[in-house]
């Protein structure tokens, strides 16, 4: 009977520490924020990156921009400790904004970190901006995206995901496009608007988010740690 009551408890402690591991590489991937805008209208977005590594710096993000569908303008919101460059490419058909015919884009953007102190660090996250349009008539653009490490490693965040599959290992960002019809009304509309909340909304829900994560977090540790204490008794 206490053979069984220790085996039980370590499958739930053993549980417990995967279902806290789990959704925090779930969280490490590249992403485009917010995650939805407006077919035909402009939009401000920021590409959030994480460092995954615990003992070196992200220093260099390239953002590939969509080959399938152009977008006629870019614009890049300075970052401050970071560089820019962007690449262009001629089209080999011209696109339309405005009804003025466009035969060159911006192909890729990459920010690079000027110095140490700049770079992400283990732990931490940033985020790049743009503003981008006129947003095409299409579901989704997807902006593959490698990440370079000081110490020489970079990581493609290129894979597309697929109708009905599970989540690739390295998902490029998405940025879901919608209907004027269809979008939800944010009162931010403008020329080139920043898609979403306003900055205090989307601070407060980080905030709430980070105390629940917080919470979470503690509890699982205290589940790991009894665990660990019950299995090393029962071993011994």
């Amino acid at each position: 009977m206490l053979r069984r009551a220790v085996r039980s408890l370590v499958t739930v402690g053993v549980a417990a520490c995967l279902v806290g591991i789990l959704p925090t590489a779930a969280f490490a991937h590249v992403t485009v924020n917010p995650g939805t805008a407006t077919q035909g209208g402009y939009a401000a977005v920021s590409f959030r990156v994480p460092n995954e590594r615990d003992n070196t710096n992200t220093t260099a993000i390239e953002v590939q921009l969509p080959t399938d569908h152009p977008l006629a303008s870019i614009s890049v919101k300075p970052h401050p400790g970071w560089s820019y460059e962007i690449t262009r490419k001629k089209l080999d058909t011209p696109i339309e904004a405005h009804g003025v015919p466009i035969s060159e884009v911006i192909d890729k953007i990459t920010w690079t970190a000027a110095d140490p102190q700049s770079a992400i660090k283990p732990g931490e996250y940033d985020e790049f901006s743009m503003s981008a349009g006129p947003l095409p008539m299409t579901d989704q653009l997807v902006f593959k995206t490698l990440q370079h490490y000081s110490d020489g490693e970079v990581v493609r965040w290129i894979q597309e995901p697929a109708a009905g599959a599970d989540e690739p290992e390295r998902p490029a960002p998405v940025l879901r496009l919608v209907a004027k019809n269809e979008a939800p009304s944010t009162g931010t509309e403008q020329a080139a608007p920043a898609v979403g909340g306003t900055a205090t909304d989307q601070s407060d829900a980080g905030v709430r988010w980070a105390v629940g994560l917080s919470v979470a977090s503690l509890v699982i540790g205290l589940a790991c740690a009894a665990t660990m204490v019950v299995w090393r008794r029962r071993t011994r």
